[in-house]
C-alpha cells in the first residue's frame, strides 16, 4: 500500500495537476480570506464555507485519472495482480489524493494565526472549521474516486463527478420540488427503487435478481405505508436534504461547532464509497 501511495503522490507532482490544484485552492481561498476575514469577519470558517463550491470544479479534475487512467492504459491488469490487496490499492490511491488536498489545507492552518495578529480569534472554532472543510473535501474525493473506477475515460469521469457533486450541492433546492404528503414520498421512493433496480440490472447484466429485489422492496414499502402513512410525510424531501454534503457541514465549518454526528456521517460516506470502489474493481477484474 505504501508503494501505491508513493507512486500516486509522485505522479501528481510529476505532472502539473498537483501544483495547479494546490495553487488554485490557495489563490481562491486567499482572495476570500482577504475580502472577508481581513476586512470584517474574524472567523476563518466564514471564508471556508463560502469557497466549498471549489470542490465542484477541482475534485472531478483531481480524481478523474485516479483509476480511469489505469484502465485506459491497460496498466490496471498489472496493478490488480500485484501482491497488494484491492483494498490496499484503493486506500493507497485515496491517501495520495487527500495528501494533495491536505497541502493547501495545511497552509490554511496558518490563517487563524495571521488573524490573531490583528485581534482576538477563537482558535478552537477556527481549527474545527478547517477540520470540517478537510472532511468535506475527503468525502467528495471518495465519491470522485468511485466514479473514476467505473469508466475508462477521464473526461467522462470528470463530467459525471461534476454532475453528481453539483446535484448534491443543490439538493436543498431539489428537495423543495417535492411536497410533504405521504403519497408523494411513496411514489418518489418507488421510482427511486425502480431506477436502482434498472441500474443494477444493466451493470450486472442480470434481469431476474433486480426484478425480485424490486418486488420485495415495493412490498416492504407498501407494507410500511399501510401500517402508518404518517411515516412517509416529508420523508423523501428529508432524505434528499441529507444528501447535501456541503449543507450538512454548516455547523462545523461556518459555526466552528464540534458535531460528532457530522464527523461520523462524513467518515461513513468515505467508507461507503471506498467500499463501492473496491467492489467496482473486483467486478472489472473478474470480467
Amino acid at each position: 500500500m505504501l508503494a501505491i501511495y508513493k507512486r500516486e503522490l509522485k505522479s501528481y507532482f510529476t505532472s502539473m495537476m498537483g501544483y495547479v490544484f494546490v495553487a488554485f485552492v490557495l489563490v481562491v481561498v486567499g482572495i476570500y480570506f482577504a475580502a472577508y476575514n481581513l476586512n470584517a469577519y474574524p472567523l476563518i470558517g466564514y471564508t471556508l464555507y463560502n469557497v466549498t463550491f471549489l470542490f465542484l470544479i477541482l475534485v472531478p479534475i483531481l480524481t478523474m485519472r485516479s483509476l480511469a487512467e489505469e484502465q485506459r492504459n491497460k496498466t490496471d491488469q498489472l496493478l490488480y495482480t500485484s501482491p497488494v490487496s484491492l483494498l490496499g490499492i484503493v486506500i493507497g490511491k485515496f491517501l495520495a489524493l487527500i495528501s494533495v488536498f491536505g497541502i493547501p489545507v495545511l497552509v490554511i492552518c496558518f490563517y487563524p494565526q495571521i488573524l490573531g495578529q490583528y485581534g482576538t480569534v477563537n482558535m478552537p472554532m477556527s481549527y474545527l472549521a478547517i477540520f470540517g472543510f478537510f472532511l468535506l473535501g475527503c468525502a467528495y474525493i471518495a465519491i470522485g474516486m468511485f466514479i473514476s473506477s467505473i469508466t475508462e475515460s477521464q473526461i467522462i469521469a470528470a463530467v459525471i463527478s461534476f454532475v453528481v457533486l453539483m446535484a448534491s450541492y443543490q439538493m436543498e433546492g431539489i428537495a423543495s420540488f417535492f411536497s410533504d404528503t405521504a403519497v408523494t414520498s411513496l411514489i418518489a421512493f418507488s421510482v427511486l427503487f425502480l431506477l436502482i433496480g434498472v441500474g443494477y440490472g444493466v451493470a450486472a447484466r442480470n434481469v431476474v435478481m433486480p426484478a425480485v429485489l424490486f418486488v420485495l422492496a415495493e412490498a416492504v414499502l407498501g407494507g410500511f405505508y399501510l401500517a402508518n402513512s404518517v411515516w412517509f410525510e416529508g420523508a423523501f424531501a428529508a432524505m434528499l436534504k441529507k444528501l447535501n454534503l456541503a449543507g450538512l457541514s454548516y455547523n462545523m465549518i461556518q459555526s466552528g461547532i464540534l458535531d460528532f454526528t457530522n464527523i461520523v456521517f462524513y467518515l461513513s460516506v468515505i467508507g461507503f464509497f471506498l467500499f463501492l470502489t473496491v467492489q467496482s474493481i473486483k467486478k472489472k477484474r473478474w470480467n
